[in-house]
């Protein structure tokens, strides 16, 4: 396999630039993929090409409006980690979020941990569950079609391709024609030695009216451990179709974390997207909704429980496309401490796409007054027959709700505490697995009664 420097395009890191810490990590990287098609090499280059063309975000461009740009230095992390034995042993018996599960894989440190494989009967219905790698080699003509072909549009722009650069982990789900997986499918993803960088990728493939639900999660195996996380996931819904995605963000509290998402729809088809963000200390999501077929839905469901100085950064795009098709989107977020949530979203309807039916809803709840809260709703659209509305709310907790509750004797603590989750279950409610929302609760309940606890007896 040619080296990068060996095969590197006119316009590649040359000179002085390939001293740069992330390219020569990239060269170690690509050097150790020596069984990769070339093709995929070819793309790696010029990722990497393009993520040093690629400016750095600042505040002055809209994308990027009120984020906190501090301390982000791609250069201080290990593109090339090493898994001790005994971390991969944690990760492979931690406790998972689901006991009934069509299949799993396990990654820690971009290595893969583990493959529970689908059954027998999925196989032979034609039901591709495989590692990316593995996908790369079995089955590279369906990698090579549905690979990163919807660009960010958001501004992680510069993130999705030094993604694409270092990426070798992540799961290829291929669900063809008329097939349901009654169970869901799980991905855990670890983060684990100091400083490691990792490259989630997920790639979800339902064909005409097939079925499939699949549970991402996204960890740390040292809650204080510092981490750099720039996952990507494409989901992509054929004709009548419908996927259900459910996603757990818990990294440590150092992790600087950007995740890109990328729903596609075809005619009829459906996707449910629910997203729950714990951990982090920076954490950035950008979810773009590409809603091209006729009649198709598209929901977009988060919530997040913020404490201390986090900074959550939500950003998304209801892009439509077609007439009478749907969008729903609703973002939930309970502050505390000073931590901090941006909440960015657009609605675009194009001229062609008459009797869209679409909503976009921010909602925040500020436990603590020192926490801050930022919502910027948007709408463009070029139809003239729709049925489109946004809307945003920042409140403290019901004062009166509160009283009611300590006159009758229940704790300060455990009153916030049910409080919050009421303001929560609209979200959680929508998780048809009961077992993934219990457990759903118990992460959140845990974090929230050791924080909220503390102030209640401050």
């Amino acid at each position: 396999m040619p080296s990068a420097e060996a095969s590197t395009p006119a316009n590649s890191p040359t000179g002085q630039e390939a001293n740069d810490p992330v390219v020569l990590a990239f060269n170690r990287h690509l050097e150790s993929r020596v069984d990769q098609p070339d093709w995929w090499s070819k793309m790696k280059i010029r990722a990497i090409a393009a993520y040093q063309d690629l400016p750095m975000p600042t505040r002055r461009t809209e994308e990027w409006r009120f984020a906190n740009l501090r301390g982000i230095d791609l250069n201080s992390y290990d593109y090339t980690p090493k898994l001790a034995l005994e971390d991969l042993e944690k990760t492979a018996h931690s406790p998972d979020l689901i006991r009934r599960m069509a299949g799993r894989m396990i990654f820690a440190d971009n290595k893969l941990v583990s493959h529970d494989r689908i059954s027998a009967e999925l196989a032979d219905k034609g039901v591709i569950w495989e590692p990316l790698e593995t996908a790369l080699q079995k089955h590279p003509e369906i990698v090579r079609d549905y690979f990163m072909t919807q660009n960010p549009h958001l501004g992680s722009e510069k993130f999705a391709a030094l993604h694409s650069a270092f990426v070798n982990s992540g799961c290829l789900l291929y669900v063809p024609k008329g097939v349901t997986v009654d169970l869901p499918l799980v991905v855990r993803h670890w983060a684990v030695g100091e400083k490691s960088a990792v490259f989630p990728h997920t790639l979800v493939i339902a064909e005409e009216h097939a079925r499939v639900t699949l549970v991402d999660t996204f960890e740390s195996l040292d809650r204080q451990s510092r981490h750099f996380a720039c996952g990507f996931n494409h989901l992509f819904a054929g004709e009548g179709a419908r996927i259900d995605y459910q996603a757990l963000q818990n990294w440590s509290r150092h992790t600087l974390g950007f995740q890109i998402n990328s729903m596609i729809t075809g005619r009829d088809a459906s996707i449910r997207s629910l997203s729950v963000n714990l951990g982090g200390a920076h954490c950035r999501t950008e979810n773009q909704s590409l809603i091209k077929g006729e009649g198709s839905q598209v929901e977009m469901f988060s919530l997040s429980v913020t404490d201390r100085d986090q900074e959550i950064d939500q950003r998304t795009l209801q892009s439509h496309l077609a007439p009478h098709a749907s969008s729903n989107l609703l973002y939930k977020n309970a502050l505390m401490d000073t931590s901090r949530t941006i909440f960015s979203g657009l609605i675009k309807v194009a001229e062609e796409a008459q009797q869209t039916d679409a909503y976009q809803t921010n909602r925040n709840l500020l436990i603590s007054p020192t926490a801050d809260a930022i919502s910027l709703p948007g709408l463009e659209i070029q139809a003239n027959d729709v049925r489109c509305s946004h809307g945003s709310t920042t409140g403290q907790l019901d004062e009166t709700q509160l009283f009611y509750m300590l006159a009758r004797g229940i704790h300060p603590a455990r009153a916030r505490e049910l409080l919050v989750f009421g303001f929560f279950e609209e979200v959680i409610s929508e998780i048809e697995n009961e077992e993934l929302a219990e457990s759903i609760r118990d992460l959140i309940q845990r974090k929230f009664r050791k924080d909220v606890a503390t102030q209640a007896t401050d």
